[in-house]
């Protein structure tokens, strides 16, 4: 069945890629539509429920890919309007001026980016602004210059959060506020006013907001898209092939399977693909023809690989005193993230993650067999929790590679020791100061849960670096626009594009690339 409509854009995913830029063309008028795998993400009260979400799995799409050694594992991935961003935790920081430049680290070079920080920052400030970024530039010493101000003042500590910030700069180090997209407004005492969309509460992180608090893709820009006339979008629809034309330097054909597993085709003069790294390469690698052999926009054979996902540990402290906060993302730490004075390579950088509650230790403890755990009830050890997230860069390495079978499986194959030392380091790092910081010095759990059980290659929440964008098409997929060097209508536009992926969060970076790239769209689109 084909559709009746030829449209001007076809969008295909509503994450931060994909739904950021439907969001940019919208008010053109220009026709766009949207294709959604997904539907919307239900509202009801296992939205909150740390089993449902964390334990069970209950939101994690219902799919297994393979490792490199065939085995089978559930990615960390959910297919819903806005993508992975309704179970990101909203921390939306900026990659460092360095970032775009080579970078030596211990385990081997981090490229270049054939753009600089100066070419993407008034984006980073747009999409801040968007994206109802809450922060204080200039607290952080070591990030780039900015074009303004966050729009939104950053969200408050609250005490025990606030002691640590005082104890980390007693030890002449400089915490910031973590940057973090929400719609709150707060009051003298940084609570929740009474209009507040946001409430405060200890759900940030990992879990869908059921009252819209979160500034997601769906919430901030999806929605408001479809309130234009000329955008339209289809859900259920799971982009199975692209099909190009007889010269093969276009997409003239979108096929999707509905649902009902109707097959549809749809066609628009330009085709933007925004379904994830790993899908996104999927996609194009399960589009090959006669003109095209090994997949669409892959002459330079680097579409799957440089696979990156950012060395990342999650981990939990126990405080001496009761940690009573609620809202705990609001900490953020970056000292030793181009190096330290022990060791000339970078480190990464440690970030606060959302409060652990007792469901949630429950369901760790059987991980923390053999280790100095507190001998504490659950529902104790909870409320002495102080939780970090340490987040070190992975490098690209071309054996790192989406493939599919022959019955079209993904297959992922990932050396999980790439470039770990500097986090190892950092640990450390963080390991020393804990009798600093008012808190156990012998404890410091894996907080297994929120790193998708243990299985570092099941966490595919950052992924990155699949499409990799570039100036030279023997050696990258995309040009500087993210529009494929093989094909004139085709684009990419999520965190496939990345040659390299720092140490933080890439979620603000793919945000404000789509704002840059849908620029360019209008442009060409007059």
């Amino acid at each position: 069945m084909a559709g009746t409509e030829h449209y001007d854009v076809i969008v295909i995913g509503t994450g931060a890629g994909g739904g950021t830029l439907a969001h940019r063309l919208a008010p053109s008028g220009k026709r766009v539509l949207i294709l959604e795998r997904g539907d919307y993400l239900p509202r009801e009260r296992d939205n909150w429920d740390s089993t449902a979400v964390f334990v069970k799995g209950k939101y994690r799409a219902p799919e297994f890919w393979y490792d490199r050694h065939g085995d089978r594992f559930p990615p960390e991935v959910n297919y819903y309007v806005g993508g992975n961003t309704k179970f990101y935790g909203a921390a939306l920081f900026r990659l460092r001026p360095e970032d775009f430049g080579e970078v030596r680290h211990h385990g081997g070079l981090s490229p270049a980016w054939p753009i600089r920080y100066e070419d993407l920052e008034p984006y980073y400030t747009q999409a801040e602004h968007l994206y109802l970024v809450h922060g204080r530039h200039g607290e952080d010493p070591g990030e780039g210059p900015v074009s303004a101000q966050y729009a939104y003042p950053p969200v408050r500590h609250e005490p025990r959060i606030q002691q640590l910030s005082d104890d980390l700069e007693k030890q002449g180090l400089h915490p910031f506020h973590l940057p973090i997209g929400v719609n709150l407004t707060q009051d003298g005492a940084g609570a929740a006013t009474h209009t507040s969309v946001c409430i405060r509460c200890n759900r940030v992180d990992g879990f869908p907001c059921l009252v819209r608090g979160k500034a997601d893709a769906q919430v901030i820009c999806v929605d408001p898209a479809l309130e234009h006339r000329n955008v339209t979008m289809v859900t259920g629809a799971n982009v199975r092939r692209l099909e190009t034309g007889p010269t093969g330097r276009s997409v003239d054909r979108v096929v999707a399977e509905l649902a009902d597993g109707t097959r549809v085709e749809y066609s628009a003069d330009i085709v933007v693909v925004a379904c994830g790294a790993v899908n996104s390469a999927a996609l194009l690698l399960r589009s090959a023809d006669d003109r095209h052999p090994n997949g669409l926009a892959n002459s330079s054979d680097v579409v799957g690989r440089h696979y990156m996902r950012h060395n990342n540990r999650a981990l939990m402290a126990v405080s001496k005193e009761p940690n009573d906060t609620q809202f705990q993302k609001t900490l953020a730490l970056n000292d030793w993230y181009l190096g330290s004075d022990d060791w000339e390579f970078p480190l990464g950088g440690i970030q606060m993650l959302g409060k652990s509650d007792s469901d949630q230790i429950r369901g760790e403890a059987p991980r923390w067999a053999g280790l100095a755990s507190p001998d504490l009830p659950f529902e104790v050890l909870a409320h002495h929790a102080v939780d970090f997230w340490l987040c070190g860069e992975d490098l690209p390495h071309p054996d790192n590679r989406v493939t599919l079978d022959s019955a079209g499986d993904i297959h992922l194959a990932l050396d999980e020791r790439n470039n770990i030392e500097g986090l190892n380091r950092l640990q450390h790092k963080l390991q020393k100061m804990l009798g600093h910081l008012g808190m156990h010095p012998h404890h410091l759990l894996p907080h297994s849960l929120y790193l998708h059980k243990g299985m570092p290659i099941g966490a595919t929440a950052h992924q990155a670096g699949t499409v990799r964008f570039g100036t030279d098409p023997r050696t990258s997929a995309l040009d500087v626009d993210c529009r494929a060097h093989d094909l004139d209508n085709l684009y990419v536009v999520d965190t496939g594009f990345f040659p390299s992926i720092g140490a933080v969060n890439p979620s603000l970076t793919a945000i404000a690339n789509a704002l840059r790239v849908g620029d360019r769209i209008l442009e060409r689109l007059g």
